[in-house]
């Protein structure tokens, strides 16, 4: 049976940063107006106006417009699945093949794996700089790129602040949806399946679940 797997981004990514009308680098982060001033730099939102009059996010559904015509790539970002260092990533297209891999992102919402990401800094995560955490309140216009009819069941590995955008953003598929998870209080998920993922790892566990789900073929 196909299956769908849903990954959380991550931190440690490399790649490049794209780039505005007048050749400034773009820094996406969560709460720009406290970025320290960069010489060459712009920190933005997501959802932002560029000085061309258009929203950022627009910007960027025109780069890969244009880079899915013609392989151009003049910013050098990378498809989600490359952006960021952890081989789970990699390995779960290897497994799953990249037309099943979706990312979970804080700053641009669920996007295909093939999709190119800019290198940005936003996240759930309350450890994170101010400038970079992303509140549940704060308003994102975030890319739900996944179909109505998408093959499942559609797995989600990522931690709890991860969790409502994940239920959000895939709530109008048909396919069963199993989120995993590994705390002893089971997290709220309306119209999933919980599964508990037993492991003595706390943090970033979801790698782990990751490698695990591949190598069972839980598929």
């Amino acid at each position: 049976m196909a299956a769908t797997v849903v990954i959380q981004c991550a931190a440690s990514k490399e790649g490049g940063y794209l780039r505005g009308p007048d050749g400034v680098q773009v820094g996406f982060v969560a709460q720009p107006e406290r970025a320290m001033p960069k010489p060459g730099w712009l920190f933005a939102h997501p959802d932002d106006h560029s000085s061309s009059g258009e929203c950022w996010r627009d910007v960027l559904s025109a780069y890969n417009d244009r880079w899915l015509q013609n392989g151009h790539d003049p910013d050098h970002l990378r498809p989600a699945w490359q952006l960021y260092t952890n081989r789970a990533f990699s390995s779960l297209v290897q497994a799953f093949g990249q037309e099943n891999v979706y990312v979970l992102s804080a700053g641009w919402g669920l996007v295909r794996a093939a999709y190119l990401l800019p290198n940005y800094d936003i996240t759930f995560s309350s450890q994170a700089d101010a400038v970079s955490v992303r509140r549940p309140a704060d308003a994102y216009d975030d890319f739900e790129q996944m179909a109505v009819d998408i093959a499942g069941p559609v797995h989600f590995l990522g931690g709890r602040s991860y969790l409502p955008l994940f239920c959000r953003l895939t709530d109008h598929v048909n396919a069963e949806r199993i989120v995993y998870y590994n705390s002893m209080h089971l997290p709220v998920a309306p119209g999933c399946r919980l599964v508990r993922f037993r492991t003595t790892t706390r943090t970033n566990w979801h790698y782990e679940c990751a490698h695990r789900l591949i190598a069972d073929r839980v598929v």
